[in-house]
């Protein structure tokens, strides 16, 4: 389905500037951007992927991750086709890495996203698998109707999208996981194709926003496994964000371009949950792992949620966002 874009500006000789991430490609007639999601026909820039769905299930809030937005709820997860990055370890390659010019799926309306996660007495929606941002406007749409219907929306994304794209995003999304890949510009570029200070521009904005945030980072044997670059993340979150925002690091195997790595060894996630608590940070979690996952009051130790997996025992030791033990102030929305 043809959709008219957003946040795109008109050139010369019918070329298009697309505004939407930060790739800010130009874009000549008869030609797509660089996610292959967006068309210029004669000076009008097009999304040809609105509806464009992939994937629909009911997933555990804590799958996506989220581990501090209303635990023990379902999301209703909402996939598409295609990203603006192009990660060489990309567990989701075979929807994110085509062109949706060559993809022949059913377009999905919004209104149908909405009645299907009512249906499934999810909490909320959740845009994620592939990269949202690369159908803005279908997420926009959707997540206004669910605001309507009283349906939280989240957004599982790299946070490669322009300030001006999140600005629409904020308006709506009431929770973000940010895929924080690699603290370095360097390994950005050659591994993702994309640059880390325009993401951590975002953080901070989504931060100061009133939207929940949680960062993962998928650590990778030899790359960004470090405890230089693991330590300078720490404090980036630390200093800019809060040592109570959630943070997931996670286990990573062999996928796509880079099926030779070995699995994240064990013992590095531990060094770097051990790290981070260490520096201050309050909330820190390990996935794609067996560990503890469990969440405790920073200020006293009680156990504030038990999970196993993906099932949670809520103690209902949260009272109004603060320990009913001791009255310390925590970074959950219930």
């Amino acid at each position: 389905m043809f959709y008219e874009s957003i946040l795109y500006e008109n050139l010369t000789n019918e070329r298009v500037q697309c505004n939407i991430c930060n790739h800010n490609c130009i874009i000549d007639n008869n030609t797509y951007g660089l996610c292959g999601t967006r068309l210029n026909k004669e000076g009008i820039l097009y999304s040809i992927n609105y509806g464009q769905v992939s994937s629909l299930n009911t997933d555990p809030v804590e799958k996506k991750p989220f581990y501090h937005f209303h635990p023990n709820s379902l999301a209703y997860s909402v996939g598409g086709f295609a990203c603006n990055m192009s990660c060489l370890a990309c567990q989701n390659y075979t929807i994110s890495q085509v062109h949706t010019k060559n993809i022949d799926s059913k377009n999905i309306l919004p209104e149908t996203i909405v009645e299907n996660a009512l249906k499934s007495k999810s909490l909320s929606i959740a845009y994620t698998y592939n990269e949202p941002t690369m159908f803005l406007e279908y997420v926009l749409d959707t997540s206004k109707i669910a605001s309507k219907n009283k349906l939280k929306n989240l957004y599982i994304s790299n946070g490669y999208m322009t300030s001006d794209a999140l600005d629409y995003l904020l308006k709506y999304i009431d929770g973000f996981n940010i895929d924080l890949k690699f603290f370095s510009n360097k390994l950005y570029g050659k591994y993702s194709d994309a640059s880390l200070d325009e993401i951590l521009d975002n953080l901070i904005k989504i931060y100061e926003s009133k939207a929940h945030l949680e960062i993962t980072n998928l650590l990778i044997t030899g790359l960004n496994d470090s405890p230089h670059m693991i330590r300078d993340l720490i404090n980036f979150i630390k200093d800019n964000l809060s040592p109570d925002v959630p943070v997931h690091f996670s286990r990573a195997f062999p996928y796509y371009k880079m099926n030779n790595i070995l699995p994240t060894n064990p013992e590095t996630l531990i060094n770097a949950y051990n790290m981070a608590k260490e520096m201050g940070l309050q909330n820190v979690y390990l996935g794609n792992i067996q560990h503890n996952q469990n969440s405790y009051c920073p200020e006293c130790g009680e156990i504030l949620i038990k999970r196993n997996g993906y099932s949670t025992s809520d103690l209902g030791r949260i009272v109004t966002n603060k320990c009913s033990n001791c009255g310390y102030k925590l970074n959950f929305r219930i």
